[in-house]
């Protein structure tokens, strides 16, 4: 059986992007594969955030998991920070990743190319040895995430292959998995980037009521022409909002562009704005009732004794490889 392995980092509001492209297919893992979800709050902190934003984004995040459909009976939801191995693990793997593989991390350069040196900490420097130290305690050998992420899988593929070639067959291999559709959701005000949590008009937050995210939706900026055609390169804004309806209704770019064959683009917004309120109604409903009756916090609290079980088991194998005495 795959175990599959996967995390949200709780900096910011989370937005439809973080959902078509990870929330909304974690549940499909959960009946065929060990699943194991976590809040990346120690990776939040690697930048400044307030303390009461940190902790209100990590109940968010539990909350939206459940919400979401994942069941905490066949899959392990948890705080990274609850699991200590995962800083044990992160202190041993530092010795085996290089500077100068760190300095070669692309969201590294993108991250210090917007700050001055007193400003870059240790730990963005150092994210992917952590980011490698989440994925190899569990021995996960899947990993879902987003296009900008395959380097810090990739890095984490050469660390447990220097780390094997070294002291055996301890660390098992992880191999990056991406959607097809919806892996990538773009900002609706300016479809050549990202949505990505810091853009207030062209982000769409899963916690804007729905009126809202209509108008976000309606006020997307769209091409010149007015084919509702996928041209990522030519019709950027039409070709983001036909992913977004894609993976709304699971169905291939094809046929959402089959759909709006002859649309007008007004017709055409007003399709996908219906089509992202079918689809979030339901899931803003069940987020609000978790919230309400705070059911995340036996969820945190049972899935970090079992993540934990998992995760120490994997953290003695290596203590043992690298020659650390470990008394039981």
């Amino acid at each position: 059986m795959d175990r599959i392995l996967s995390g949200i980092k709780p900096t910011g509001q989370l937005t439809l992007g973080n959902y078509l492209g990870a929330l909304k297919h974690f549940k499909d893992f959960q009946d065929q594969s060990e699943v194991f979800i976590f809040i990346a709050d120690l990776h939040a902190l690697t930048l400044p955030i307030d303390p009461e934003v940190l902790r209100n984004n990590s109940i968010d995040i539990a909350s939206f998991y459940l919400a979401s459909g994942l069941d905490p009976k066949k899959c392990t939801i948890f705080l990274q920070s609850s699991v200590s191995a995962h800083a044990e693990l992160n202190a041993i793997m530092q010795n085996y990743l290089f500077m100068g593989e760190l300095k070669r991390m692309t969201q590294f350069k993108d991250k210090c190319s917007k700050m001055n040196d007193s400003q870059i900490g240790l730990g963005i420097f150092a994210y992917p040895v952590l980011m490698a130290s989440d994925i190899i305690l569990y021995d996960a050998n899947i990993v879902p995430v987003g296009e900008d992420q395959i380097q810090h899988v990739e890095i984490t593929r050469d660390l447990v292959h220097r780390f094997n070639t070294k002291y055996g067959d301890i660390l098992i291999m992880p191999k990056a998995q991406i959607r097809k559709v919806g892996a990538r959701i773009m900002s609706l005000s300016d479809p050549t980037k990202k949505m990505s949590k810091s853009d207030p008009k062209g982000d769409i937050f899963l916690k804007d009521d729905m009126k809202t995210i209509r108008k976000k939706i309606m006020s997307a900026v769209t091409d010149s022409g007015t084919e509702v055609k996928y041209d990522p390169e030519n019709k950027p804004g039409i070709s983001n909002l036909l992913t977004i309806y894609a993976s709304c209704k699971d169905i291939s770019i094809e046929e959402a562009e089959k759909t709006f064959n002859g649309f007008r683009y007004g017709d055409f917004k007003k399709a996908v704005a219906d089509a992202v309120e079918e689809e979030l109604t339901p899931f803003k409903q069940r987020y609000e009732e978790i919230i309400a009756s705070k059911a995340y916090v036996k969820v945190l609290k049972e899935g970090a004794e079992k993540a934990s079980k998992v995760a120490s088991k994997t953290l003695k194998r290596v203590q043992k490889a690298v020659g650390l005495l470990t008394i039981d």
